[in-house]
């Protein structure tokens, strides 16, 4: 008899995930709160570092999981969930009762509310955006300041919300100074004459291409990199933003006015996930995270049996190691059905 695995999330590692286990021969339950699958790829418009467009991975990870073995339940949240003696026993917020065999958390991560950093203006001025709305403007076309006009002088602040011990955020997002490096170049594309300023405290450039992308942004876009941590940022009498900042290289404090502010939005563990964690008891990290059993050889593996991780709930990871975080669940959740049945 077939076995049943319920997935939790279906992003990027909640897809990837539900079609391995299909094509491994069980059943799955692929349990989305969102209305549509894909998570954050749906928002953004090309992927670093070779600026894929994001709809082709989309495209992909749809074709994998779409499976007669894979039952899709979007807009959907569970509201209990507790193990008996040989299955799960989840309950969905529209009263369905699923019974799993094992399950695989892949609830992601949310994007930092840039909002929480005062400082910055978020929120308060209106050519303050944040990375993820600059994407937006990039999926529509059109990159452009409140009032319609073009902006000519665009400042991108990295870190926001990641490596700050004011909001709470220790660790490292991993994936910040790269998206402000695509995005850097992607503004030059669009807008050649206008002038890009990064202003960041190291930059963290840790992947396969990153540093051969950033060595492009200064050598064939012209992108000025600044290394020193925006203090402030105010807005002029003509909504222009003015940034203090100090230039650690130089060792002189600067005051820049600015047509627009990009944040550089870090990552969090997803408030979904932080539901899962308490619902079902696991646990989860310093970071926040879920934390796994061993972080070398148990990245998988939470404190329950039975129950694993896949992708970015357990830590920030570009698409390429989301997937094959993923795909290690798969192996973990095969491995523990075939020992049950031995």
């Amino acid at each position: 008899m077939s076995k049943h695995v319920v997935v939790i999330g279906g992003g990027v590692a909640g897809l990837e995930a539900a079609g391995w286990l299909a094509k491994a021969g069980f059943d799955v339950s692929l349990v989305e709160k969102e209305e549509t699958t894909g998570g954050h790829i749906n928002n953004w418009f090309k992927l670093f570092p070779d600026r894929r467009v994001s709809g082709e991975v989309k495209k992909y990870l749809d074709g994998i999981s779409i499976n007669d073995r894979v039952k899709l339940l979007t807009g959907t949240t569970l509201t209990e969930f507790s193990r008996n003696s040989d299955h799960f026993r989840l309950i969905t917020n529209h009263g369905k009762e699923l019974k799993a065999d094992a399950v695989i958390v892949a609830t992601g991560f949310d994007l930092f509310n840039s909002a929480r950093k005062e400082e910055y203006g978020y929120g308060i001025y209106d050519n303050v955006i944040s990375s993820a709305d600059l994407e937006k403007m990039f999926r529509n076309g059109l990159i452009t300041m409140a009032d319609g006009n073009v902006p000519k002088k665009i400042g991108m602040v990295h870190c926001v919300g990641s490596r700050d011990e004011k909001v709470g955020n220790l660790f490292c997002s991993k994936l910040c100074c790269v998206t402000a490096v695509k995005q850097a170049i992607e503004i030059k594309e669009n807008i050649p004459e206008s002038k890009v300023f990064c202003f960041y405290m190291d930059m963290r450039m840790g992947g396969a291409h990153y540093e051969e992308l950033y060595r492009e942004a200064q050598e064939k876009w012209g992108v000025s990199f600044i290394r020193g941590k925006v203090s402030e940022a105010g807005e002029t009498i003509n909504h222009r933003i003015v940034v203090k900042v100090e230039d650690t290289l130089a060792g002189r404090p600067l005051k820049m006015e600015l047509d627009l502010l990009v944040l550089m939005a870090g990552m969090e563990m997803s408030k979904d996930g932080r539901r899962v964690a308490e619902l079902a008891g696991l646990r989860t990290g310093d970071n926040r995270y879920f934390a796994p059993e061993d972080h070398h050889f148990g990245a998988n593996v939470s404190n329950i049996e039975g129950v694993f991780y896949a992708g970015t709930c357990t830590a920030p990871m570009n698409i390429t190691e989301t997937i094959s975080h993923s795909r290690a669940a798969v192996a973990e959740v095969t491995e523990y059905l075939k020992s049950g049945l031995d």
